[in-house]
């Protein structure tokens, strides 16, 4: 998973960047209305955590453009926590869910997985697939009880495959799945990835398809 968080507080983003870092859940930030509305025009991603009070105006400003757009990416609204008034306006704006100010970083990746779950019409907490177990909590896949010992980069590559089989992922978009903004991505990356998963998981399991990228077979 991908997200954008966008909070003026250097310290909160960085909280928030390096803890959801560690429940695998990949993030970029910006500080800025506009530089989100920016970053969000350009740049594919899973969920947005949206500060309200920030320097150029209001979340609740980024939040009505994106619905204006019919953008649906799932918002999650970070809000003081007496301020009821806003947590209704930010829903009936279009806000997903909300999270009062302070707040646990293990319930923001919580809240952030189900608004996952959601959005591709996945009940249950795990995947399984093709005799695979995913676990996008304990950030874990397991086949016949067994223990898949993956990387951080190939467990992010096979939850973005699995979530929807069949469906074609394009190296562009799975390089955005992997790497930040501020890294440098080498041309092979994602060809290299896939081949270590493959012979983690099965090369069966993962079909190329020419000229448009990957899939998880269905």
């Amino acid at each position: 998973m991908r997200v954008l968080i966008v909070e003026d507080d250097a310290v909160l983003q960085n909280g928030l960047t390096v803890g959801l870092g560690l429940h695998g859940i990949a993030s970029e930030a910006v500080d800025t209305c506009a530089d989100a509305l920016a970053a969000l025009a350009t740049t594919p991603f899973d969920a947005v955590v949206l500060d309200i009070m920030l320097p150029d105006g209001s979340g609740f400003d980024v939040l009505r453009e994106l619905r204006k757009r019919n953008d649906a990416v799932p918002v999650l609204l970070l809000t003081a926590r007496d301020a009821v008034a806003d947590r209704i306006r930010g829903l009936d704006d279009g806000a997903d869910d909300y999270l009062g100010k302070p707040f646990d970083l293990d319930e923001v990746a919580a809240r952030l997985r189900a608004l996952r779950r959601r959005a591709v019409g996945r009940a249950t907490p795990t995947i399984v697939w093709q005799g695979i177990e995913v676990d996008p909590q304990r950030q874990l896949a397991t086949a016949n009880g067994e223990v898949i010992n993956l990387s951080r980069r190939e467990f992010a590559l096979l939850m973005a495959l699995v979530e929807r089989p069949g469906v074609i992922l394009s190296k562009t978009d799975l390089e955005a799945l992997l790497y930040g903004w501020q890294e440098e991505v080498e041309s092979n990356a994602v060809e290299v990835h896939i081949h270590h998963l493959r012979a983690k998981i099965g090369r069966e399991r993962i079909e190329t398809v020419r000229g448009l990228g990957y899939r998880a077979k269905a």
